[in-house]
């Protein structure tokens, strides 16, 4: 296997994102969408998820496909940056036929950032002119780090952000993943600079350390008291992607093995305080291959292992702006 071109879910065919920020907000809104609709399922691991139509992303639901997928901070304020995400795709003529009208369907994730120090005394609530923004600016180049949802997130010990990653399988079908990364755990090795997803690096991606000394200490309530990180004011979200055609009980099982990699890049994972959550996508590109258990096996450990390189690459491309109640990645001593 081998990064795509770009290294971002967009190496997907058909895939397009597309980023929001308000740097005095300190928060902002990712938008994953595509040329045309595409199957979605969603599976949710931590024990504080906010949502927005995930229901009908089950396999058996009427829906069998989305226009768009919303990753976006601001806790359930956030919510409604899907609202303008559907206001941009209906004036483009998208969404479910319904009688006369057509209804665009956007599910949607929040992460919490309203306690990283950005203004929070907006009038109106800000998403959703946000969330069209971030349509409207979809396409196949975006930038990581301290952007889109990514925008105020935080980490237990640095600065979070969006990172996306990809890999092209031996049989040339390509799956990619995007995240926003506001953790109540590390990404990084207690007290260093190597990411704990460094055994799955590529070329460098996330500074070339690999994991280190990797030494850590059992989970207690201690740890919360230690740091900034704070119950409740967590959560990463993401979305894992490919052009093979799956239905909607294949791409679930694809967003169930990604979880995997989520465990593998942060510490702890999936807590009670987190809402982490993992969407997937497939834009059916490709035609499925017969031999599905050997393939289908490929897929999910590859959308596992894109989805623990971009939980790297987010930290990691992180930028300071002011205000900022974590450092970033770039600033710790001997970082390039």
């Amino acid at each position: 296997m081998r990064p795509g071109p770009r290294n971002l879910i967009t190496d997907v065919e058909g895939l397009l994102v597309g980023n929001a920020s308000d740097d005095r907000l300190k928060s902002g809104v990712t938008v994953v969408t595509a040329e045309e609709p595409f199957t979605a399922a969603v599976d949710v691991r931590g024990g504080a998820p906010g949502t927005r139509e995930t229901d009908l992303l089950e396999p058996g639901k009427l829906v069998s496909q989305v226009d768009a997928l919303v990753l976006s901070g601001g806790s359930s304020f956030g919510l409604d940056a899907a609202s303008g995400v559907s206001d941009g795709l209906r004036a483009q003529g998208r969404g479910f036929p319904a009688g006369p009208a057509r209804v665009p369907i956007v599910p949607a994730a929040i992460l919490f950032d309203l306690a990283n120090g950005g203004a929070k005394d907006w009038g109106e609530n800000p998403y959703r002119r946000l969330g069209r923004t971030a349509l409207g600016a979809a396409g196949v180049d975006f930038a990581l780090g301290t952007e889109g949802a990514g925008t105020g997130a935080n980490t237990a010990t640095l600065k979070g952000g969006l990172g996306s990653a990809s890999l092209v399988l031996d049989n040339g079908a390509t799956v990619g993943a995007v995240v926003a990364v506001n953790a109540i755990g590390m990404a990084t090795v207690p007290g260093g600079r190597n990411f704990l997803a460094g055994m799955l690096e590529l070329d460098g991606e996330f500074g070339g350390l690999g994991t280190g000394n990797v030494s850590l200490e059992p989970f207690s309530p201690d740890y919360i008291k230690r740091g900034p990180a704070k119950p409740l004011e967590n959560t990463t979200i993401a979305v894992v992607a490919t052009d093979l055609a799956l239905d909607k009980a294949g791409a679930k099982r694809m967003a169930a093995i990604a979880h995997d990699g989520m465990a593998r890049a942060l510490y702890p994972a999936h807590t009670r305080f987190d809402g982490d959550l993992v969407f997937a996508a497939s834009t059916g590109k490709r035609e499925m291959e017969s031999d599905w258990d050997a393939v289908g096996m490929m897929v999910e450990q590859a959308a596992a292992n894109c989805l623990a390189r971009a939980i790297a690459q987010a930290v990691f491309s992180a930028s300071p702006r002011p205000g900022d109640i974590l450092p970033c990645w770039s600033g710790l001593p001997g970082a390039v």
